[in-house]
This record gives structure tokens, sequence and C-alpha cells, in this order.
């Protein structure tokens, strides 16, 4: 039974935390004998192998095409946002023209940040709309795609990370594929919540963060297809082809193995159907007890399990977030990566949300450690932080 001082935590779309048994592989690492994967020694090829073992099973969960004569490429990074960074700024490369890129209006930071760069360096970037429910509209993609010269890439999230909304990724796929048009894939939001075939889908590039599944904060990877060309954003050394150069962390390639190995040996199925149950619950019982409204499609199979995002009318976000960490509950506003901003969510105004809706927007988002008596007291100081709050802009404008 949840007490009612302990903390609650309602922020798993922002990160996990670390699978126990995850813990252990990546300890056993540790604790051996350290070395460079890079030298040439007994020790750095041992070192080596556990690295390349890693990530080719990273790439096997992720249903890469690994085991062929030409395989798909598994990139290690430092997460999500580096991934991102790669997959659009290395379409960029010295002496040749620049070109024109899409990216949906409700891209992760890191990836509308990475296409701004590229703006600034004469790319032309043009953003595709979503329509009210967050979702991209495959006609202004239609229109985009046979407007102007034709894109070098178009950059599509799997599952927004504010909203939680799936967006139609096969079938954007499918409309660049029949022009030849690469297709760069943010996966960060579904990895280790839905199945994920990267060689099924055709995506070109791919960014997966193993800390949104309990792995390690630290590491992601880039899946790349083995026909595409990028170019490297780092330089410094031979690693990883020279795509990413720097020495690389066998125990994180580890961990992120076998985070990724342990949600797809749990579940996700049994795990999906806890977190969709819960999430459910917060959505109707706080929809039903203090008039909130939900952002973004609302059936389930429009939206990846863990996340709701949830408009308190007469609120300020802000405000309702510190009231709600004083009570022990900790959610956010949206992007983690963007949290320290006071800027209104670019997400909710690209899907035509009033200033209302926007202004007090929060999302909360469920995890495997989530229990139900926790979700009960949550439901029990949200509604009572609400009253509250509710009572004081009343008074104040009385």
């Amino acid at each position: 039974m949840t007490q009612p001082g302990e903390l609650i935590y309602l922020d798993y779309a922002a990160t996990t935390p670390l699978d126990p048994i995850v813990l252990q592989a990546m300890m056993a690492c540790y604790q051996q004998i350290g070395a460079n994967p890079a030298s040439q020694h007994r020790l750095g090829r041992q070192a080596r192998r556990q690295l390349e073992d890693a990530t080719e099973a990273i790439g096997r969960q992720l249903g890469a095409s690994i085991d062929v004569p030409r395989p798909d490429r598994v990139i290690l990074t430092s997460g999500g946002t580096e991934a991102n960074n790669l997959a659009l700024r290395g379409w960029h490369r010295a002496g040749q023209s620049p070109g024109r890129i899409l990216v949906t209006a409700i891209e992760h930071p890191s990836s509308l940040a990475a296409a701004d760069e590229l703006e600034r360096w004469g790319w032309q970037i043009d953003r595709i709309r979503v329509n009210a429910a967050g979702q991209v509209e495959l006609q202004h993609l239609d229109d985009l795609l046979q407007q102007g010269p034709s894109p070098r890439l178009v950059s599509v999230m799997w599952a927004n990370n504010e909203t939680g909304v799936l967006q139609p990724v096969e079938a954007v796929v499918e409309r660049c594929q029949a022009r030849g048009i690469p297709v760069h894939v943010d996966a960060v939001q579904v990895a280790g919540k839905l199945p994920i075939s990267f060689a099924s889908l055709g995506a070109t590039t791919m960014a997966i963060a193993a800390h949104k599944f309990h792995g390690p904060v630290g590491v992601g990877v880039l899946l790349v297809r083995a026909d595409s060309s990028l170019s490297p954003i780092l330089f410094g050394g031979s690693q990883q082809l020279g795509m990413r150069p720097g020495t690389e962390s066998v125990a994180l390639a580890v961990g992120m193995e076998a985070a990724l190995g342990r949600r797809l040996h749990q579940g996700p199925r049994s795990e999906f159907a806890q977190l969709q149950r819960q999430r459910d619950r917060l959505q109707s019982e706080l929809c039903s007890r203090i008039d909130a409204i939900v952002n973004g499609a609302h059936a389930p199979a429009d939206r990846v399990p863990q996340t709701l995002n949830l408009s308190i009318p007469g609120l300020d976000r802000q405000a309702l977030l510190m009231a709600l960490d004083f009570d022990g509950i900790c959610c956010s506003t949206g992007a983690a990566c963007a949290s320290g901003s006071s800027e209104p969510s670019h997400v909710l105004r690209a899907m035509g949300l009033d200033t209302n809706r926007v202004s007090s927007a929060i999302r909360l988002s469920v995890g495997v450690p989530t229990t139900d008596a926790e979700i009960d007291s949550a439901i029990a100081r949200i509604e009572a932080v609400t009253q509250r709050l509710r009572a004081g802009v009343s008074s104040g404008n009385s």
C-alpha cells in the first residue's frame, strides 16, 4: 500500500530505472580486466569479441539483417539525441550542394535542432503537418513529395514522446520507397514496448536509446541499412568503421543488449497489457474527477501503452508540476531534453490546440514497476492538488 508521503514516479517516458539483471551483466564486464576493444593484444581482442557479440545481438533483437553477407550496421551512440543527429546531419557532405529534407512538425527536439542546423548550412527544411489527433497528415506528405526538388531524406518518429501517439511509419516508408527517398525513424519511445523489425519496416536508419527500456543511460544505437551511406559528424578515430569515433564501452553495449533481451523475453505483450490498463485507469479517473482533457489520439491502437498527455483547464502547467512534485508525484510537461525551456509545447501547438490547452498540459507515463496502489494514490493526489490550485485561482480572481 502506498503511503501518503511516498514518491510516485510517473515519468517513465523520460527515463526508466536500470533493471537489476542488466546491472549484473554490466558489473560482470566492469569487474573483468578492462581493455580497449581497439587494442591488438589478447585482452583487447577479448573486449572486441564481447563488443561485437553485443552489438550484433542488439541488431538481431531489433530485426536488422545481421547474418547476411552485407549486414545492416549497428552504430553505438551516446543515446537517442546523438543517433538522431547522425541520421540527419550525416547527409551533409563537404563539397556537396545542400538538398531538401522533410521532417514532421512534432519531431523530438534533437531531430528538429539537427534540421535547423542543416537549414543554416543552406538546406531546405520542410515540415510535415499533423492533424488534431497528433498524427502525420499523409496527404500533406504526398503534396510535399510532389513539390520542388526530391527530398534527400524524410524523418518521422514512430511514437511521439509527449503524447505517445503512434505515427503511420509504414505508410511513410512505403511512399518514400516508391520514390527512392531514404527515411529516418526515431523509435526511441517504441523500443522495448512494441515489436520492432528494422528490416521489415524498410527504413534507412532508426534511432534507439537504452535508458527508455530499463537499460543504462549513455548508450543508444543508430541502425543503418547496408546500402545507405552517411558521413560521420564526429572525427578522431576509426572505431565503428569511422562512423562514430571514440573508444566504445563494452559494458554499456552489454547492458543495452541485456535490457532489450529482458523486454523481449518477458513480453512485451504481458507488460503492454499492464501498462495500458494502468494508463487507461489514470485517464478515465482524471477525466471524470477533474475534467482533464486527453491530448492526442484516444484509441489504444493509436498510442504506445505507457503515455498519457492531459490538459487541466484553468491551471498553469509549471505551477501544477511544482505542486504535484511537492505532493510526491513525479511527472513532466513533455520532452525531458527540453524541460528547461519555458516555451509552450511545439507538439501541442502543431496539433492546433488553443493556448489554454497547451499551457495546462502535463505528461503522465507509467512503467513496468508501477503498481496499482501507486495509480490509486496518484489519482487521489492529483485530484486534491487540482482542487487546491483551482480554489486558489478562484479566490485570486474574486
